[in-house]
């Protein structure tokens, strides 16, 4: 059984930086694309980055330079680097496999990321 256990959120001030991780578990993680979305009550998840298992990565114009997805084989962890945070970045953020599709039936708790201007 797939799981999926993100942490980090918190709250920070506009420009400050936050460090997101999420433990994987149950699949060959060295052979699975991963990423990370966001949600806001009301409004769909969104996409805000993804890395495949040869590392290649891809950003919505959103967060891109800003955001930095990456990976640890050996630890099972993805994490997702934010630095100059906004107030539109407040959500709560989610990790789930895959590069362009993710599986909808293995959602974790996610974090809640709060920005305060």
């Amino acid at each position: 059984q797939v799981q999926l256990v993100e942490s980090g959120g918190g709250l920070v001030q506009a420009g400050g930086s936050l460090r997101l991780s999420c433990t994987v578990s149950g699949l060959r993680f060295s052979l699975s694309g991963f990423a990370w979305y966001r949600q806001v009550p009301g409004k769909r998840r969104e996409l805000v980055a993804a890395i495949n298992k040869e590392g290649a990565t891809r950003y919505p114009e959103s967060v891109r330079g800003r955001f930095t997805i990456s990976r640890d084989n050996a630890k099972n962890t993805v994490w997702l680097q934010m630095n100059g945070l906004k107030p539109e970045d407040t959500a709560v953020y989610y990790c789930n496999t895959g590069y362009f599709v993710p599986n909808n039936d293995i959602w974790g708790q996610g974090t809640q990321v709060t920005v305060s201007s």
